[in-house]
């Protein structure tokens, strides 16, 4: 195919040429209503590139293909057999692919350390998730994937499962052995979801993870926006085999989706593939190569750990992505929340993750010499200062067998359940009725349905002392909880 061509920008571009009036949204008619002050914030060309694909990048019919093209383009370039855009990001779009492969009442492998979106999607669809346990790194407090024998113990148990979904990487850069677990669920004639949110350019350079559809999954989904080059909210479905009807996924993506997608994300995703092609090994070997000085200086500061190759090399994970610098702060005497704000307000930079234990740093190829330098000078700053941080009370790390919770009900019945609110203190033994996620990176440490437990609420209390955001739950503090009525 002609990667050279970039149908939705073409068309964006010959609707600014042709100069079209337009009666219908967006409202604010290409920037001439929008308020000055917006303008000057966010720039006209913002608004002006805000068209409709209907009667806007293509006539009512869709006679043009804008969109179709641009799909078909984005699947030839990173293998998948068909490629679908989605402009509300890949929160929305594993809720689709989980609609598509499981129904109400059916049942659908899990891997447990699911963003807060894999869960809203098992209330919204009334599935009944089968957890897959995580590998919980006790050293560092992380969770790292299941193992293919982990899914295949749960298929074994759950042979009327509907299929897999599987996070790799995960928010800190460990990765999954996405073909072993594929095959597993082949055997099974099952399909394999991956939700590959952080995976977007793994396409694009051999010294990245495997990518899923290189790797045999099913239906891979995809955060452009995290790791690529298009706006916030770009994400991808890409599809391979039989085991998934796409028109099962594109019907569930329209239940779901908005009917107003954004020419921007349609726009820069088409760019980005473009981009990807013709350029990415070289733009993704430069970031590679600097993410790589990164690390090694980062490890070279007193009271830094960065994470590396020897996460693989324990048997934790079968592969990292080296992109995702994870530095564990501990040995600076404070917490990875307490770093990231220490960074922001003293050196003005802002970190992609952090936790009671580590920060993490995104590179990308939009990096360059002078950021490289930022992060380094501000790294080496913060170890400087360290000592002038105010202490703060610790968080309560469970061990990992205290992170796995009974499940009492199924998270969609106790969503919906009659509630109450009771005191912390009353709480353990009691049945959520909500999601307690700490943020980020957003995996809940309490589902709907799941029982309560103390050393799960001395972990949150803990949490919210030292600093910990938790917006989902109905009491920020967990000075209470939403329970299941008796």
């Amino acid at each position: 195919m002609d990667h050279s061509r970039v149908p939705v920008l073409e068309a964006l571009q010959d609707f600014r040429r042709r100069g079209d009036t337009v009666f219908g949204p967006p409202g604010h008619k290409q920037g001439r209503g929008a308020d000055p002050w917006v303008v000057d914030v966010v720039g006209l060309d913002v608004f002006r590139s805000d068209v409709l694909t209907l009667n806007g990048l293509d006539d009512r019919r869709q006679s043009q293909g804008v969109l179709s093209q641009a799909q078909e383009l984005m699947a030839d370039a990173v293998g998948a057999e068909q490629a679908f855009f989605s402009t509300c990001g890949s929160s929305l779009s594993v809720k689709t692919a989980m609609l598509a492969v499981a129904g109400p009442g059916e049942k659908l492998l899990l891997s447990r350390n699911a963003h807060k979106s894999v869960i809203s999607a098992v209330v919204v669809n009334g599935v009944e998730p089968i957890w897959v346990q995580p590998k919980y790194d006790t050293e560092r407090h992380l969770a790292h994937p299941p193992e293919p024998d982990d899914v295949r113990r749960r298929l074994r148990e759950h042979p009327d499962a509907k299929g897999m979904l599987l996070i790799t990487p995960t928010d800190w850069g460990t990765c999954a052995d996405i073909r072993g677990v594929a095959r597993v669920c082949h055997e099974f004639d099952v399909p394999l979801i991956v939700d590959e949110a952080w995976g977007a350019v793994l396409p694009f350079h051999p010294d990245l993870p495997p990518w899923g559809m290189d790797a045999e999954a099913d239906l891979v989904v995809t955060s452009v926006h995290k790791t690529g080059g298009a706006v916030e909210q770009s994400s991808v479905f890409h599809l391979q085999y039989d085991r998934v009807s796409p028109e099962a996924l594109k019907q569930r993506e329209d239940l779901l989706g908005t009917t107003s997608a954004s020419s921007l994300v349609y726009a820069t995703l088409d760019g980005w593939r473009r981009q990807m092609v013709e350029r990415g090994h070289d733009l993704l070997d430069t970031a590679l190569h600097r993410a790589e000085r990164i690390r090694g200086a980062a490890g070279e500061l007193s009271g830094l750990r960065p994470m590396g190759g020897e996460v693989v090399e324990e048997g934790l994970a079968a592969s990292y992505d080296p992109l995702k610098i994870v530095i564990d702060v501990r040995g600076l005497g404070i917490s990875g929340m307490q770093a990231a704000e220490w960074l922001r307000t003293h050196r003005h930079v802002d970190v992609g993750g952090s936790d009671s234990c580590h920060l993490s740093a995104s590179i990308t190829y939009a990096d360059d010499d002078e950021t490289e330098k930022t992060l380094h000078d501000a790294l080496t700053a913060l170890v400087e200062g360290a000592d002038s941080i105010e202490r703060r009370p610790a968080v309560h790390l469970p061990e990992p067998a205290a992170l796995e919770l009974e499940q009492a009900m199924l998270p969609r019945e106790a969503f919906f359940a009659e509630v109450d609110h009771v005191p912390a203190e009353r709480a353990a033994g009691r049945i959520a009725a909500e999601m307690i996620s700490p943020y980020p990176p957003g995996v809940p440490a309490i589902a709907p349905g799941e029982v309560i437990t103390e050393e799960i609420l001395d972990y949150l209390r803990s949490g919210v002392d030292h600093g910990v955001l938790i917006p989902d739950a109905a009491d920020p503090s967990v000075r209470t909880l939403r329970v299941v009525r008796r």
